[in-house]
């Protein structure tokens, strides 16, 4: 009776663990290609007396990172060039998370759709889970949010 006790218990967990390979298998198999996911860790340093900082709050936003840099590798005709992108805060609001962008003097927006989506696009495509962009004017104290939705057309 003993012997027979120890191989169902074996044949069980034989066959536990042939469907535990087989579900492993089938979900690798049938699941979407992966990305090279950003991950942006603790980010510099941000004063709350700053002038975006402020409007930020005054809007109800929670600044929860500074300014990030993400270096970005570029493949040209067999060579490597290198580049960065730079995000100034992160923001949160109800349980969503923005990525914020600050008006520059030097690079004026264009507030048209090609006009952002040519300056903020990059930002929306390199954290997916972000609810959108905040572009905040200090000296225009104002705060845009800006989404963007792929392939949605209402033509």
């Amino acid at each position: 009776m003993g012997q027979s006790v120890d191989w169902f218990v074996m044949l069980l967990t034989g066959a536990l663990l042939l469907v535990w390979i087989y579900r492993a298998i089938y979900n690798w198999l049938h699941a979407p290609p992966g990305m090279k996911r950003l991950r942006l860790g603790k980010g510099g340093e941000w004063s709350a007396d700053e002038p975006s900082v402020q409007l930020l709050e005054m809007n109800g936003y929670t600044v929860t990172s500074g300014k990030h840099r993400v270096p970005i590798t570029i493949g040209w005709n067999g060579s490597r060039l290198q580049s960065r992108l730079y995000i100034d805060y992160v923001a949160e609001r109800d349980g969503n998370v923005y990525v914020v962008k600050c008006a520059r003097d030097r690079q004026p927006m264009d507030w048209t759709g090609s006009g952002m989506r040519d300056r903020l696009i990059a930002y929306a495509l390199m954290l997916p889970e972000s609810s959108g962009v905040l572009y905040v004017d200090a000296a225009e104290r104002t705060v845009h949010e800006i989404t963007f939705e792929l392939g949605v057309s209402e033509r």
